[in-house]
């Protein structure tokens, strides 16, 4: 029988996993589960509890958002034979989104009891791991917008954020380096993208998979913010890579470079500066996944 560490950010979702807890556990008991709960105070506090649980061969399921799931992903990393389960309790879930499991947590835990463990990919800047999308540029005052953003927002906080963050863009210049090709552009954009999605449903790169080894590269160039907004809805359904100017590289390890200094976000937190270099790392966790 699995034994499971119920890993839980009582804030996260504004409040959605702390209300989902209850029922969870419920169903959780329902299906025969052994687990214990504990809540998280803060990442710190996360790593340790997931340190532990890793240690003593316990199933690490995290109820919150895509940031609580890339925190105890870095963990699973240092630990063989780790496993990590995700029910959906923040705003995005995208990493739920993208492995088919059910984006309401009660239903999710079908997936805790029942699911089958898949090696996935992480992304890791600058030692720092991710699951999902690290991006810089017009994407960094998005994010820092978006994480001061009413709750009552919900998914669409990333499209409130990008109208707050739009009209004082201006361009930045980055380089890259793309497994020792250089890329230099202008423009808005950098993302780097271990999974499809981003944002609560964004298809930023819908030709990412969690388990091929590589990042895609989504750069984003200069093009008039009219025409820029104009074409933000696309993401919602990947159509944004027909526009010429935004393209898509693949890559192992990037490195990136800009004309003034971003905060990288990823899974939804910040967690470096420019200068970084971003790596994909084969087969790095085991995830549950529907079976």
């Amino acid at each position: 029988m699995r034994r499971v560490a119920l890993l839980v950010n009582p804030s996260a979702g504004g409040g959605r996993a702390a209300r989902a807890l209850p029922a969870v556990e419920h169903a959780l008991r329902g299906y025969d589960v052994t687990f214990r709960t504990s809540l998280t105070r803060d990442l710190p506090h996360a790593r340790d509890l997931a340190r532990a649980a890793a240690q003593a061969g316990e199933t690490i399921v995290t109820l919150s958002g895509d940031g609580l799931a890339g925190t105890v992903a870095a963990i699973l990393r240092e630990t063989p034979g780790g496993v990590l389960g995700v029910l959906p309790g923040g705003r995005g879930n995208d990493l739920c989104r993208v492995l088919g499991i059910p984006l309401e947590p009660v239903a999710a835990c079908a997936v805790v009891a029942g699911g089958i463990e898949r090696a996935l990919d992480v992304g890791d800047v600058d030692g720092r791991t991710f699951l999902g999308i690290a991006s810089l540029g017009f994407d960094s005052d998005v994010n820092r917008i978006a994480n001061a953003a009413p709750s009552a927002l919900g998914k669409l906080v990333y499209t409130y954020a990008a109208l707050r963050a739009l009209p004082g863009w201006r361009p930045a210049a980055f380089a890259l380096e793309l497994d020792g090709r250089r890329r230099d552009f202008t423009g808005y954009s950098v993302a780097c993208a271990n999974a499809r999605a981003y944002g609560g449903g964004m298809l930023l790169a819908p030709g990412a998979e969690l388990d091929d080894g590589l990042l895609d590269v989504v750069i984003t160039e200069q093009l008039p913010k009219w025409r820029f907004l104009r074409n933000l809805p696309r993401v919602f359904r990947g159509t944004h890579l027909r526009l010429p100017q935004v393209r898509v590289e693949r890559a192992r390890e990037v490195r990136v470079g800009a004309d003034r200094p971003f905060a990288v976000y990823a899974d939804g937190d910040p967690v470096a500066d420019t200068p970084v270099t971003i790596r994909a790392i084969p087969r790095a966790i085991r995830v549950l996944v529907p079976g």
